[in-house]
């Protein structure tokens, strides 16, 4: 079961981190993803274990590919970057699958 297409109310421009190269970050080509956009402020933790402040968190279709560190620009227009991606997989529960994109 996913989330209810309704609900997907906004869009978003992904462009997946590829890693750093000598000139400093590479991104993939940007692609715009429907998806549901909650711009809460709260704290989480990154995948190195950090404490940090996540300003927005973006829900989309299982399988959205957006790896930490990827820009992400906003139906605001705000970009911003992945702090990490959560696989909400309800395992066969009548829950909604979804990805979880804490941003920056």
């Amino acid at each position: 079961m996913l989330i209810p297409r309704w609900l997907m109310r906004h869009e978003v421009t992904i462009a997946p981190y590829l890693g750093d190269t000598s000139k400093g970050p590479r991104y993939g080509p940007p692609t715009v993803v429907r998806c549901f956009v909650d711009e809460q402020t709260r704290g989480v933790r990154s995948p190195a274990g950090e404490q940090v402040t996540s300003t927005s968190t973006v829900y989309a279709d299982p399988g959205t590919t957006a790896p930490q560190f990827s820009l992400v620009t906003l139906p605001s227009g705000r970009t911003t970057k992945v702090i990490q991606t959560k696989d909400r997989n309800g395992g066969g529960l009548p829950t909604p699958d979804h990805m979880e994109i804490q941003l920056e």
